[in-house]
């Protein structure tokens, strides 16, 4: 009897172990998976995972140090995410990313565009309740991209009446303003609940203990709910917190969104993205325009293999063919501003097709000679002319009969010969350099940015032009440019060394000082200039400064 009651009292144990390990295995098959992007600080993640209960919630940090590919890697392992934590710094539109350079990891957003609009990687935000983004400006509802006039005028010239251009001006606005929120609303579409920022967010430590406080107070039942947390938002009270839903069928982003998923679904082959390309530019020119960064991923990342692919080239022949796209398309491109949108877009009509290399050229040298015209060349034109002159060699001669067919002789001019390697050109860039007109000084840097002074008689002569400025705010201004150069010239050295002890700016030494902290210490008497600066620096509300910090580099060395 004794034997059968102990083996009836086994059973009864053995039962009681058998449901707790079922009950527990059931738990746990039923805990949330918080989903991790730590980009940055950990402290966010840190206080989610010490104040959730492991019982109810599972953690997946998808970024795995080392390996660039890593948000691909848990798509094909196919982690679904119940929540998702994203710490990093946030640019505003492009990528989140470390402040340490050493960690190099980074999430681009068109990474979570690829993986929110691709087939391969449906599962991983398919369940997703909420979203917390902890960085500057995740929800910040400012449009980056803005309709600009030259659109209005675009549709005005295709015999829209004015009211119509206001309307489709506005309309465009709602479809194409693409705020970090509404790229965030795209990307987590149908998501009940995202927790952002509109401005400044607190910094790791901080979020992390305002979370802490939370989850003492409220606990965590809340997470993964699904439900706006007014304690939550409480906490962060002042630091921009705001919250949002993912976007939703219906709305007027909705079409936004099936456009933007084409581009970025990796389901598509090259040639099938080329025909939706296509379908962009028949509509009106405008809003192929909005698409324009868009489309410039798929022309410029086509390859000679992909142009041998027999789908590719079908659908680069039908485009090539399109005449009435294509005028339309160029039409709109040279009404384009400002002169980057307009070269970037001739950029495209050449990698379509449209533009053989000579008109791609012709195109680059009338938009010069326009701007040229207008006396419209400035330091941002200078820029896009030095660049295209190294990048594809412009026609010298004919850029110049362009502008001296125009009247004037303004810097920017000479700025555009100068690019464009006119000598006499060169000179009175440097000239302009020391100007007091902080336009051609501004147009003087930038050009020597491009064509910076390799030659010592050019250096020690412009130097001499510096020392003549007599203090004034343009000359502290012609020595920042001096200091991209990293000098390595004894003479101009020992020219700036005299020039520091006459100056009589606290600016100007500061300036002179940014110039030697870049230069080769080898070409300096690094203890004779040390005593000059202690003993004629002047007092300046800075202080301590550069002045200091070069002095303790001397010193090092």
């Amino acid at each position: 009897m004794a034997v059968f009651s102990t083996l009836r009292l086994s059973r009864r144990a053995l039962g009681a172990v058998l449901v707790l390990i079922l009950g527990v295995g059931t738990a746990y098959a039923d805990r949330k998976t918080v989903c991790t992007i730590t980009v940055n600080s950990s402290d966010e993640k840190t206080t989610f995972s010490r104040n959730l209960p492991a019982d109810k919630y599972q953690f997946v940090e998808l970024v795995e140090h080392g390996r660039p590919d890593w948000l691909a890697s848990a798509c094909s392992r196919g982690v679904r995410c119940d929540v998702l934590v994203i710490s990093g710094h946030y640019d505003g539109g492009n990528e989140f990313f470390a402040d340490d350079l050493a960690r190099n990891e980074f999430l681009p957003v068109d990474e979570l565009e690829r993986a929110s609009c691709s087939g391969a990687c449906s599962g991983l935000f398919a369940q997703l309740k909420e979203v917390y983004l902890f960085g500057c400006n995740t929800l910040n509802s400012e449009a980056a991209n803005r309709v600009s006039s030259d659109i209005g005028r675009t549709l005005l010239r295709a015999g829209h009446s004015r009211s119509d251009v206001e309307r489709l001006t506005r309309a465009l606005a709602v479809r194409h303003g693409e705020s970090s929120r509404d790229r965030m609303r795209l990307i987590f579409n149908d998501v009940p609940l995202i927790y952002g920022f509109s401005s400044v967010a607190p910094l790791g430590p901080e979020a992390a203990s305002l979370l802490q406080r939370h989850f003492r107070t409220a606990g965590a039942d809340e997470v993964g709910s699904g439900r706006a947390s007014s304690r939550l938002l409480g906490q962060f009270a002042g630091r921009s917190m705001v919250v949002a839903t993912g976007l939703k069928a219906g709305e007027p982003q909705a079409g936004h969104r099936n456009d933007v998923c084409t581009f970025a679904d990796d389901r598509l082959t090259t040639a099938q993205k080329l025909d939706f390309v296509h379908q962009v530019l028949r509509r009106d020119a405008p809003e192929a325009r909005m698409f324009l960064e868009r489309i410039e991923r798929q022309t410029t990342a086509l390859s000679d293999s992909d142009r041998s692919d027999a789908g590719v080239a079908a659908a680069l022949e039908g485009l090539a063919a399109d005449r009435v796209a294509r005028e339309r398309y160029l039409d709109d491109a040279r009404d384009a501003e400002p002169a980057a949108v307009r070269v970037r877009m001739l950029a495209v009509a050449r990698d379509l097709g449209w533009l053989t290399a000579a008109e791609h050229q012709s195109e680059l040298l009338q938009m010069i000679g326009e701007h040229a015209a207008k006396d419209a060349i400035g330091a941002a034109e200078t820029d896009l002319v030095c660049a295209l002159d190294r990048e594809r060699g412009l026609d010298r001669d004919a850029a110049l009969l362009e502008l001296i067919a125009t009247p004037g002789d303004s810097v920017g001019k000479a700025a555009v010969l100068a690019c464009m390697g006119d000598p006499e050109s060169r000179q009175r860039m440097l000239r302009a350099l020391t100007s007091t007109d902080e336009r051609d000084a501004q147009i003087a840097r930038v050009y020597l940015r491009h064509h910076p002074i390799a030659d010592v008689a050019e250096l020690r002569e412009l130097t001499a032009g510096i020392a003549r400025m007599n203090g004034s705010p343009a000359q502290a201004r012609a020595l920042d440019a001096l200091a991209g150069l990293r000098l390595s010239d004894p003479a101009t050295l020992d020219a700036l060394a005299r020039l520091f002890e006459a100056a009589r700016s606290p600016s100007v030494q500061t300036a002179i000082a940014g110039v030697f902290i870049r230069s080769d210490y080898d070409a300096v008497d690094r203890p004779e200039l040390v005593q000059t600066l202690r003993d004629h620096r002047l007092k300046s509300p800075d202080a301590p400064g550069l002045i200091d910090v070069l002095i303790r580099r001397l010193q090092a060395n």
